[in-house]
């Protein structure tokens, strides 16, 4: 078998960060935050692909407005991007996040 395969959780429940993938060429991550849930405040520390698969993204870039995305939108965001995300809605937010390159350290 030439290929690796990983696994993610299946319709999360609760809040739930899943590192999938962790190697030199990229960083793969799943993301599930119930309704008033969300990540703390921070700057991206590479630069960041963000797959909207359920709900709505509420997010705001450095000193831009908080913007809305849906599912099947995806979010291309810098390195070193101040960022707040939160789920405001009532269905579960599911994303995917890619990093790459992956963050040193």
């Amino acid at each position: 078998m030439i290929e690796t395969i990983y696994t993610f959780s299946r319709d999360p429940e609760q809040k739930t960060i899943e590192k999938i993938v962790t190697d030199g060429t990229l960083q793969y991550l799943h993301m599930a935050l119930p309704r008033g849930e969300g990540l703390p405040e921070h700057s991206t520390n590479a630069p960041v692909y963000m797959t909207v698969v359920k709900g709505t993204l509420t997010i705001q870039l450095g000193e831009e407005d908080v913007c809305e995305y849906a599912a099947g939108t995806l979010l291309k965001i810098p390195f070193d991007t101040r960022m707040r995300v939160q789920n405001l809605h009532g269905e579960m937010l599911e994303l995917f996040v890619v990093k790459a390159p992956a963050p040193k350290g």
